[in-house]
């Protein structure tokens, strides 16, 4: 099974986008898949359903940061070396979405029980999230070549 093939089956099982992506790198990056699955708990829909920035976005940012994050205090380029990373993601997540932010993606507002009704009764999370996991796990392979 692929990246893509593994988070979409993680998605498809339950968990949330945040969690699909960045567990789907855990082992590779040296992380326990259960600590990962808590670390990115709750990013999904927006951040913890506030419409924010996308779960499967966090979850790439955590990706980024878990191969290239700065771990000493003066290492400066590691620091750059995400940040610059992150913002390629964003402009690549973009140029296929338009947009980072769950609401937006998805139009509608998960932070409102009627919001959340209507993404559940429209199968929202089922026919238009897995495309945002599977641009993702893509935009991540690219970068991480």
């Amino acid at each position: 099974m692929n990246k893509v093939e593994y988070a979409l089956s993680c998605f498809k099982g339950g968990f949330n986008c945040a969690q699909s992506v960045f567990s789907t790198y855990a082992k590779q990056f040296g992380l326990d898949k259960e600590l990962a699955l808590k670390i990115s708990s709750p990013f999904g829909g927006g951040m913890a359903r506030m419409g924010k920035t996308c779960g499967a976005v966090t979850g790439a940012f955590m990706v980024i940061g878990l191969k290239h994050g700065k771990t000493k205090d003066d290492d400066e380029e590691a620091k750059q070396e995400t940040y610059r990373l992150v913002n390629e993601f964003v402009k690549r997540f973009k140029f296929r979405n338009n947009t980072i932010l769950c609401k937006e993606l998805i139009n509608c507002d998960l932070s409102k029980p009627d919001g959340l009704l209507f993404a559940r009764e429209n199968n929202i999370f089922t026919k238009i999230c897995p495309k945002f996991v599977q641009d993702a796990i893509e935009i991540i392979e690219e970068l991480l070549e």
